[in-house]
């Protein structure tokens, strides 16, 4: 249980610097486009993070990469749909509905942690 809760605490952790802290003006611009370059390492910058708290908790290898390749993919697709909603809405801060385009996104990225950390205690 330890082991566990100590994955989810890093996974936050990544989670609040990968997302608030570490955009770069190219992962933010243009975040409607679906084949966008910024946004895909937005999403590296996760499975990296995500690499590393994995394998902090001693998830084996065999395990890591497909966990962080399916978190890449998930990330890129969540952040793909707020992006491509908010563009068609053009919902800014000012709006209730950035702020629920907001929260399903970051709710569908901590889904996202607890499917990982369930593979892990299935899998590892």
């Amino acid at each position: 249980m330890t082991s566990l809760l100590v994955l989810l605490f890093l996974f936050q952790i990544k989670h609040m610097f990968a997302d608030f802290f570490l955009q770069t003006p190219r992962m933010l611009s243009d975040r409607g486009r679906y084949v966008h370059a910024g946004r895909a390492q937005h999403a590296g910058v996760h499975a990296l993070g995500s690499a590393v708290a994995l394998l902090i908790v001693g998830a084996p290898v065999a395990l890591v990469l497909p966990v962080i390749v399916a978190e890449w993919l998930a990330h890129y697709h969540i952040d793909w749909a707020k992006g491509r909603w908010s563009d068609r809405t053009c919902h800014t801060p000012a709006d209730g509905g950035y702020w629920r385009a907001m929260g399903v996104d970051q709710a569908l990225h901590q889904m996202t942690y607890l499917a990982m950390a369930w593979a892990w205690v299935v899998w590892a």
